[in-house]
């Protein structure tokens, strides 16, 4: 095979896949009753024309009949006046009246068998065009019903185009929120091991701030502890001076302490 022949096979293949898809019977058996009424109503249109023409040809012998009748009578009153001259020629018209009648006659016979040929065929077509418009919608609705059953299949089973988009969709969504989870937890252990700044907190929320906030409230405590230790009272403190007061009060004791040893 040349190469030219696989070329067009292939082309011809395709094509007829391509129509095969895109080919519905329903359209298709629509197309061909509206073929068949077409062809019907010229067959009307044809024994219409026929048996126009037939009454046209027997118009044309009732008026010849009528001029043969008078010619008959013209040449009998000519008889009767003695001008057998007129008579002969009234009757010289007349025979030739009379071929042009047989000619007409004979003509509408044919018509008139032509007419009643189509006007059987005619009927014949009608109820052949009646009977393929049962079977088409018969046609029409068992694949319209396995058309539906098939998609309701295909739906209930997932392998149909729009179940498979929503599979897809389903999936890319569950896909995305397990890494937006995934993302969510590992920013929360960042943020608790103070790899990542949290930027709602005051001062920044840097190392160095959470560090001194720290220290600072250390200095409390252990300022608070030494009171208690003393027996004095708390004294209500100020944020940030929490060492200081450590310091003064770490001053009293030892000052007390070395009076009571001179003494």
């Amino acid at each position: 095979m040349s190469l030219m022949k696989r070329i067009s096979l292939i082309f011809r293949s395709k094509a007829n896949k391509a129509l095969d898809r895109a080919e519905d019977p329903r359209e298709t058996l629509d197309y061909s009753y509206q073929r068949q009424l077409e062809l019907l109503s010229k067959v009307r249109r044809g024994v219409a024309d026929v048996a126009t023409s037939r009454k046209r040809v027997e118009l044309q012998v009732n008026q010849l009949t009528q001029q043969a009748d008078k010619l008959t009578g013209q040449a009998q009153k000519a008889i009767d006046m003695g001008r057998e001259d007129l008579a002969r020629e009234a009757l010289t018209r007349k025979s030739g009246l009379a071929t042009q009648i047989q000619d007409l006659q004979a003509q509408h016979a044919q018509l008139q068998a032509e007419e009643e040929k189509l006007t059987l065929a005619q009927q014949r077509l009608q109820a052949k065009v009646e009977s393929f418009r049962t079977r088409k919608e018969t046609i029409k609705a068992t694949y319209t019903a396995a058309q539906a059953q098939t998609r309701i299949n295909e739906a209930m089973s997932g392998i149909g185009e729009e179940m498979g988009d929503v599979g897809l969709a389903i999936q890319r969504a569950e896909d995305k929120t397990a890494q937006m989870q995934a993302r969510a937890g590992a920013i929360d252990e960042l943020l608790a091991s103070g790899a990542l700044d949290d930027v709602s907190q005051p001062g920044g929320g840097d190392d160095i701030a959470r560090e001194l906030d720290a220290m600072s409230s250390t200095s409390d405590v252990e300022a608070e502890l030494a009171r208690l230790k003393s027996g004095r009272a708390p004294e209500a403190l100020e944020p940030g001076t929490g060492a200081a007061a450590g310091d003064v009060l770490g001053e009293e004791t030892s000052r007390s302490t070395t009076e009571g040893e001179a003494r």
